[in-house]
């Protein structure tokens, strides 16, 4: 038989100091999120970081928690029942951290007989610290406890026809009536070394502005270049004069250098610019979470306000939007009749 393994990052339980550090600890403790030594991520980690930064998130997770819990988790489930309701395998949800946990969701599917598994990363471009520690964690379970278990996964979406226009069609209507003279497109931020250690060819990336626009091996699981096709492809989409958008990364973490420009930074000089009525995309999430409700959503306005903006619109994501759930839907059914899905 076969089953579908939808996957995202994961939440804490509740908003208590308690579990927000536990989910945090799971989370930085990943040597594809903190690729340092051991015994360097441990003192790092678990000496310092878990000291402090459990009471900010708390303190930020209280400010976009549901009644029903973590936005991330409720959308993520509200996705999984639609989905459910357009086949006719089993369909499971997990989380790569909290409790949710990858392990449950693939033994829910072997328990109901399940010996084919498609997982479904949600996450459109491939990175070190999302797709490749979800797929990496996946077969690790599967060789340890269900070796008799085939899995299949979901590539990397970030330029599908399908999903460009699901995105396109989510952005254009959350656009209408709102006045912009710019559009950011602000995208989950990696530190530049993840793009460098995902080159295959140890050479191409260079980070200049100049080896995403050239063919390469590299840009199969170069994050930099993808993003940047799904701006180009959505900007197409929705036909944006060159110049009125433009690619930021956010959510950086310690002081080594990441994708630039930064996000916070741009929020900051776009009214100097003359760049006043701002639109903020974030197309590195399909569902809407604490680093698009929080960082973008209401401290990204309130930075953008400070610095001189007059008009700022936070665009949520596709979350459980019919038509993101039908593309989803198009790509199980694809595989459950043993064609392979997506192209890239």
């Amino acid at each position: 038989m076969k089953g579908v393994l939808l996957n995202n990052l994961g939440s804490p339980d509740s908003t208590e100091l308690k579990d927000v550090k536990k989910c945090l600890d799971e989370f930085l403790m990943d040597e594809r999120v903190i690729d340092i030594a051991y015994w360097k991520r441990y003192i790092l980690i678990k000496g310092i970081i878990l000291n402090f930064r459990p009471k900010k998130s708390a303190k930020a997770y209280k400010k976009i928690w549901w009644d029903e819990g973590s936005p991330l988790v409720v959308i993520s489930e509200r996705f999984t029942e639609k989905l459910k309701h357009k086949t006719t395998i089993p369909v499971e949800l997990a989380m790569r951290y909290g409790s949710m946990s990858m392990e449950n969701g693939i033994k829910n599917l072997v328990d109901k007989g399940v010996t084919e598994i498609f997982l479904a990363p949600l996450y459109p471009h491939y990175a070190m610290s999302s797709y490749e520690t979800v797929v990496t964690k996946a077969e690790e379970i599967l060789a340890e406890k269900y070796p008799h278990v085939k899995l299949d996964t979901l590539p990397p979406f970030y330029k599908e026809p399908d999903y460009i226009k699901a995105m396109s069609n989510n952005i254009a209507k959350h656009l209408d009536g709102f006045d912009y003279d710019h559009i950011l497109f602000s995208y989950h931020g990696i530190p530049e070394r993840h793009i460098k250690k995902s080159d295959p060819t140890k050479s191409h990336c260079k980070i200049d502005g100049s080896c995403c626009e050239r063919n390469s091996v590299a840009h199969y699981t170069c994050y930099r270049h993808q993003c940047f096709e799904t701006t180009k492809a959505i900007a197409k989409e929705l036909n944006l004069k060159e110049g009125i958008w433009s690619n930021s990364f956010q959510s950086r973490l310690l002081k080594d250098p990441w994708l630039k420009p930064y996000t916070d930074f741009e929020l900051e000089k776009f009214p100097e610019m003359g760049k006043k009525k701002l639109a903020v995309i974030t197309p590195a999430f399909v569902a809407d979470c604490l680093e698009t409700l929080e960082e973008i959503a209401m401290e990204g306005e309130e930075d953008f306000l400070k610095a001189g903006g007059t008009h700022y619109k936070h665009i949520p994501c596709m979350n459980d939007n019919d038509d993101w759930v039908d593309v989803m839907a198009h790509w199980v059914k694809d595989w459950e009749h043993n064609k392979l899905p997506l192209s890239v």
